[in-house]
């Protein structure tokens, strides 16, 4: 007797309206004012900006983490995070910093940021597009800010293949 099959995980395709609703919901849920902000590369970039622009932070730092891929899923799961870029503590000592990501699956990024920001002696709150309580690798704690709880596997406009890649592949307009 086989197991039966794991069903492929809903797909959730957003336009940009959609993440201008997305941020609509986000803005009045700030409950002070951050004196920083720190974007996850690359997921919250883009959200970043668009709440940086829309609150007016002006000190916009990122951050790059990498879990090193083990051969099984729970070693990937134990993975300590190694961060490939990341602010000097200066820069976030005293700070009250949002750090922005574009969805909380496992957690596991967010939480390692915010607890390096708050090693630094920074003040870190989370904020995310999405939130998926049933990937959270951390029980109840959920993101500090949040515009939307989903299952699904979110496809961002941002994600759509365009650019370079589609020019090599001969499906890009040529000027």
């Amino acid at each position: 007797m086989h197991p039966a099959p794991v069903p492929a995980p809903r797909r959730l395709f957003l336009s940009w309206d959609d993440v201008d609703r997305l941020i609509d919901k986000l803005v009045p849920q700030f409950r002070r004012e951050f004196d920083a902000m720190v974007m996850i590369t690359r997921g919250g970039i883009i959200p970043g900006g668009l709440l940086a622009e829309a609150m007016g932070i002006t000190h916009v730092l990122t951050a790059a983490v990498d879990f090193p891929f083990e051969a099984s899923r729970d070693q990937r799961l134990m993975a300590w995070p190694q961060f490939i870029q990341f602010p000097a503590e200066d820069k976030l000592t005293g700070r009250v910093t949002l750090i922005v990501d574009d969805v909380w699956g496992s957690g596991r990024t967010i939480t390692a940021v915010k607890n390096r920001v708050s090693a630094a002696g920074g003040f870190p709150e989370t904020c995310v597009l999405h939130f998926n309580p049933y990937r959270s690798l951390f029980g109840t704690v959920r993101p500090d800010y949040y515009a939307d709880v989903t299952d699904a596997h979110v496809i961002y406009p941002w994600e759509i293949a365009r650019g370079s890649d589609r020019v090599i592949l001969g499906e890009g307009d040529r000027l």
